[in-house]
């Protein structure tokens, strides 16, 4: 998601609280960092490239190969200037995100969901928020999107640990926005004909401000 205008030391799993949702708002930056620096910068793919617009495989296999997936999705997201990254936006067909990212309370979040699920949320829970949304394989274009304000996310850490992820505001709507993405849906497949318009003409206008992937 955009930001709004061979044997390796890998992290370890990380803690839980009272109901079994990771913390993963402590070290932020000496974690971001292992995983960027081991990790290899890759361009971005965009709307119309086919591995964004299907189904991801779930992963099966959490060896060095994930997690050289990992650090390379951590490097491509900074580099990208991101929040969170799906591995179908380096081309990569895996059910993996990673994020690095605030929420409304400037809390930063940094971690990675493998084989993730949306919780479906009681109606109490569904407080729509309608701010802009943008992604990476849309870029420069900036759109409102109407998602819940809360959102928990199921799936394994890198290691195949069994993880629960919860956010608010803006990091619920990254948790939902790369889940998403791992389902081959983008932003704009939720927006009306003529907002998704919008979003493409915005995107032809403006030049990227990372290397990205050229359709064919």
């Amino acid at each position: 998601m955009a930001q709004q205008d061979t044997d390796q030391q890998h992290a370890g799993v990380l803690p839980v609280d009272d109901e079994g949702f990771v913390i993963d708002s402590e070290d932020c930056e000496e974690r971001e960092s292992a995983y960027r620096e081991r990790g290899t910068s890759r361009p971005i793919t965009v709307v119309g490239n086919p591995v964004l617009h299907k189904e991801c495989e779930d992963v099966t296999e959490f060896d060095d190969e994930l997690a050289q997936l990992v650090d390379d999705m951590f490097a491509s997201q900074r580099t990208a200037e991101g929040v969170g990254l799906a591995a179908n936006q380096i081309g990569v067909g895996k059910k993996v995100f990673v994020y690095d990212c605030p929420d409304d309370e400037g809390v930063r979040h940094v971690g990675v969901v493998v084989n993730p699920k949306l919780v479906e949320l009681p109606a109490g829970k569904r407080v729509l928020d309608d701010s802009n949304e943008g992604c990476l394989s849309v870029p420069t274009a900036y759109m409102p999107l109407a998602r819940p304000d809360y959102a928990e996310v199921t799936g394994q850490d890198e290691k195949g640990t069994p993880i629960k992820v919860r956010g608010t505001g803006y990091f619920a709507r990254c948790l939902q926005h790369e889940t998403d993405h791992l389902y081959g849906y983008l932003y704009i497949d939720r927006l009306s004909k003529r907002e998704r318009k919008d979003a493409l003409r915005q995107m032809a206008e403006n030049e990227p401000r990372y290397p990205v992937v050229p359709n064919d």
